[in-house]
């Protein structure tokens, strides 16, 4: 008796994408906020201990949430989208469209727009990345390097244009949508799932009632 076959797995394991800039920023202001409420939490007076805590829960759970909670994880039959406060997972199948304007957004097969927090764009980056490609050797129509350009293994190395990190990170997930093929319709949401971020809401909403109180009562 032959042995049943498993279950398909996907060809490669969930790929990350994530602003290295923003955890690391986040860290920072992290360390910041807890040694400045903690110092008010030992030694304050009165209602800076309170204020303090407010503080904190406020703080902590906004600055997870934009800086070290967003990113993107992908596989070769769904994309996963962690943004501040929501989680949107869908299949390749109801991806119409990722794209990189002034931001990174995803576009479902009904047209809902998602953004990728995790994948900022930087004007800054492709301005940088045009003026390298504008000085990088490109081939003649003979496949000759244009002159000036170098020679060698140098010029080859540098055949290929550079790309800002946010538009490469778009291209290579536009290509896993498009190698999935075409969106199946209309998107019905029953294969797709959005999940609000309540452990980061929460406490929020906590800090600022609890400071919103303090306030009130002098």
């Amino acid at each position: 008796m032959t042995s049943p076959t498993p279950p398909a797995e996907p060809q490669f394991a969930d790929r990350t994408y994530r602003s290295t800039s923003a955890l690391v920023c986040g860290v920072l202001l992290l360390a910041l906020v807890v040694v400045m409420a903690g110092d008010a939490l030992l030694r304050g007076e009165g209602q800076a201990p309170w204020l303090a805590l407010a503080a904190l829960l406020t703080a902590v759970p906004l600055i997870v949430a934009f800086t070290l909670r967003p990113v993107v994880s992908v596989n070769d039959e769904r994309i996963r989208v962690r943004n501040p406060f929501r989680t949107i997972q869908l299949p390749w199948t109801e991806v119409a469209d990722v794209r990189a304007g002034y931001s990174s957004e995803l576009i479902a097969a009904g047209g809902t727009k998602y953004q990728l927090w995790a994948v900022p764009v930087s004007l800054r980056d492709r301005k940088r990345a045009s003026r390298a490609a504008g000085r990088a050797p490109h081939k003649d129509a003979y496949g000759r390097f244009s002159p000036g350009a170098g020679t060698g293994s140098a010029a080859h190395q540098h055949s290929v244009p550079p790309v800002a990190a946010a538009d490469r990170t778009i291209t290579e997930l536009r290509e896993l949508a498009e190698k999935a093929g075409p969106p199946a319709g209309e998107a019905t949401g029953s294969t797709g799932s959005v999940r609000w971020a309540y452990e980061v809401i929460a406490p929020a909403v906590v800090g600022v009632v609890l400071f919103v109180v303090l306030v009130a009562v002098g």
